[in-house]
């Protein structure tokens, strides 16, 4: 890879980090840690990974839906 390809790899990252953190600052963990096993699994991952689809899935709900848990959960979307 060359030089500026690493400088744009190390910024996505740090971006991705940085959203991370606000996620799971963010969230309503009482709230998560009260859900059923799968939901909260869901959660979770997203907290991690802020992958909307593959979360909805490990949920078993449609994306529209899960999205509307993870608002009632206070999980921020940052990209």
């Amino acid at each position: 890879m060359g030089e500026n390809a690493d400088s744009v790899l190390e910024e996505l990252k740090m971006r991705e980090k940085e959203a991370r953190e606000i996620r799971r600052r963010e969230a309503d963990w009482e709230f998560i840690n009260s859900l059923p096993a799968r939901l909260k699994l869901a959660l979770v991952h997203y907290v991690e990974t802020g992958d909307l689809y593959v979360s909805a899935r490990i949920a078993g709900m449609p994306m529209e839906e899960f999205n509307e848990l993870r608002i009632r959960a206070r999980i921020p979307h940052v990209n």
